[in-house]
């Protein structure tokens, strides 16, 4: 079963906390890939870490789990999750940006 076949929600997460320097973007990567999301992740100047995902909305609720518990290094100190500026397409399968 394809998850995108029924997609209907692109979201933007912002992640804030100890994100950078800890392999977050490649957690990210790995995580999205197993629950078949489309979008990106890439580091910001501001020290989080951004992701816009597009997939069913209970799967992109799952991908934020994920973040909220990031890699073992990471300390996850909240996951902000909005919509998306434009409704461009996402690339897939999901990738790092940098």
């Amino acid at each position: 079963m394809d998850p995108l076949a029924g997609a209907s929600v692109q979201r933007r997460l912002v992640v804030v906390g100890r994100v950078q320097g800890v392999g977050f973007r490649w957690f990210a990567r790995q995580a999205a890939h197993g629950l078949g999301l489309a979008g990106w992740v890439r580091n910001m100047p501001d020290g989080t870490v951004v992701c816009e995902v597009a997939g069913p909305p209970d799967v992109v609720e799952r991908f934020a789990a994920e973040l909220r518990a990031g890699p073992p290094a990471a300390q996850v100190l909240e996951v902000r999750v909005g919509r998306r500026a434009d409704d461009a397409p996402l690339p897939a399968p999901f990738s790092v940006v940098r």
